[in-house]
């Protein structure tokens, strides 16, 4: 890479200690994301995809080694830091999306989308302006006032990623974001994942266990024992 990388994860170890023995998820793992890159992390189920997400994250310690993000004003090593710096960095600079959406239910999509920057000290006026606008970005502007329940399955998904792009992350990470989808609705929001990533030059890393929507990525690594290939 020539320039350098937004993310850089060195040595990361995640193991876990059992009754009996070590469970080793892996060793040694490295991976290096530039700056407005996609990239898509794929392999069996088990192989650890969402723990080496969840680490990348900040959502999950790791056991050894360090993960360096080049934020909107300075490098962030999520190993070393304490639980609320690392709170407060997740919060401000890391948007997630995961295969289940995560809504508030007993609040409206407007309500949901504006919640990050409610907890990061936005005006309830100036919030809701940002997410009425990303609401329109993803084709929901006729439904800002409807409830989880009221929405499809891929209209919530749209609110979860609206509301995972609102603070302007420096990173998204996604973990199944279609995994939840009938296949025409899943490639509808992995179209819009894509088109809103390319449109803002947000770095993004999408754990999936699509091969075809993975290969619309920049770049496809597979996790398998242990090792990014």
């Amino acid at each position: 890479m020539t320039s350098r990388p937004i993310l850089k994860a060195t040595n990361l170890a995640k193991v876990y200690s059992g009754r009996v023995e070590e469970v080793v998820v892996f060793r040694a793992l490295n991976l290096e994301v530039a700056r407005g890159e996609m990239v898509a992390i794929v392999g069996t189920s088990g192989a650890g995809k969402s723990t080496l997400l969840h680490l990348l994250g900040g959502l999950d310690r790791v056991s050894s080694g360090s993960i360096k993000i080049s934020g909107q004003e300075s490098e962030f090593d999520l190993a070393k830091n304490s639980e609320l710096d690392l709170a407060r960095f997740r919060n401000r600079q890391i948007g997630f999306v995961f295969q289940f959406h995560h809504l508030l239910p007993e609040f409206s999509a407007l309500e949901n989308v504006m919640m990050p920057l409610l907890i990061n000290g936005s005006t309830k006026r100036e919030a809701a302006g940002k997410a009425a606008e990303l609401l329109d970005r993803v084709g929901l502007s006729s439904r800002t006032e409807h409830r989880p329940g009221e929405l499809s399955g891929g209209e919530r998904q749209r609110v979860a990623l609206a509301r995972a792009l609102v603070c302007k992350p420096t990173l998204l990470l996604a973990d199944e974001p279609t995994g939840n989808l009938d296949e025409h609705t899943g490639e509808a929001v992995h179209s819009l994942i894509r088109q809103l990533q390319t449109e803002e030059q947000l770095t993004a890393i999408i754990v999936t266990h699509n091969e075809r929507l993975a290969s619309t990525c920049d770049r496809t690594l597979r996790l398998e024992n242990g090792k990014l290939n």
